[in-house]
């Protein structure tokens, strides 16, 4: 069985959760984020650092940094500008609430491909119900902060019962706001988001709509802003990983990289292994029988998504 990614030195994309930490605590986190929530085993800014190394070794050409919230990390500005001055490109992912102009101004000497505000709801009730205790007016002053700075801003709407109806005027509101690329789809039905599925879920016939809305405003809206919403499910992005599996690892905050982000299966473990061994364990885990029985189990049953984020650690990888 061979795979195009058995041809990379690297991955392609290191999405790398920096903290467990959030100053917000969302209904629909994936992550299982919220203050105060930061693992005990979190890398401190000298092991952060140690990857920042291995991924500059090996030629990691780009990098999101997310989280949780990234901007509550103390280090998170060395981990970006270590990265940035090795010519590694970035995205980062924010909620927006702390990502001010001066900060928008320290990122803005950086290689930046783009920066992720996510806007879930056009006005302060709806954004609030599922972001609670966030400030949709500072999340709006980030994206102008972003694009005053003439960087490029992505913008992420999570649809769910609260916020589909105002779906239609978070794209109108993304145009207006200069956004290059609008990105969505199905909710995802890990971390909080699985224990608060019954009052976030929307029906089938709401996700009908919601892609016809989708499938209109790209034809209107397209080039000038991009719809990216496909694989529309996790079980469509499973299917065509099990394929051909994704160039990108995702490490977490303790530097464990896990296999994919639906299934709770940990390949590697960057406190004590070096980048070259954690690309090769992740390529040597999509061919593991364990690691795609629990793929084919995701993607037939959606509740076991639930259960990504119980890691567990592969004791021995069959190829």
């Amino acid at each position: 069985m061979t795979y195009a990614i058995d041809s990379l030195r690297a991955p392609l994309l290191v999405t790398w959760q920096l903290t467990r930490d959030c100053d917000l605590c969302c209904l629909h986190c994936c992550t299982d984020s919220a203050p105060g929530k930061r693992l005990r085993d979190e890398l401190d800014a000298d092991e952060a650092m140690r990857v920042v190394r291995g991924m500059v070794d090996v030629g990691v050409p780009y990098v999101m940094l997310c989280g949780g919230e990234p901007l509550v990390v103390p280090h998170f500005m060395d981990v970006a500008e270590a990265l940035g001055s090795a010519g590694i490109q970035l995205k980062i992912e924010t909620n927006g609430q702390r990502l001010d102009a001066r900060l928008v101004e320290r990122l803005a000497r950086l290689p930046i491909r783009s920066i992720q505000v996510s806007l879930d709801g056009d006005t302060q009730a709806v954004y609030e119900r599922q972001r609670p205790g966030a400030s949709l007016a500072k999340a709006h002053a980030a994206c102008r902060a972003i694009r005053d700075a003439q960087l490029p801003l992505e913008i992420t709407f999570a649809p769910s019962k609260l916020n589909l109806h105002e779906a239609s005027a978070v794209i109108e509101r993304a145009r207006s706001l200069g956004a290059f690329r609008f990105n969505t789809g199905r909710l995802m039905r890990v971390g909080t988001a699985a224990r608060t599925w019954g009052k976030l879920a929307p029906s089938k016939e709401q996700y009908r709509a919601f892609r016809a809305e989708l499938a209109l405003q790209e034809r209107v809206l397209e080039p000038a802003m991009q719809f990216c919403y496909l694989p529309f499910s996790i079980e469509d992005g499973l299917r065509a990983a099990l394929e051909q599996p994704p160039a990108t690892l995702l490490v977490l905050p303790n530097g464990w990289v896990k296999v994919a982000a639906a299934i709770p299966e940990i390949c590697a473990d960057l406190r004590r292994e070096t980048f070259v061994d954690a690309w090769r364990a992740y390529r040597e885990a999509w061919r593991c029988g364990p690691v795609r029985a629990a793929i084919r189990a995701a993607i037939e049953d959606e509740s076991l998504h639930g259960r990504a984020n119980a890691w567990q650690v592969l004791q021995v990888i069959q190829v």
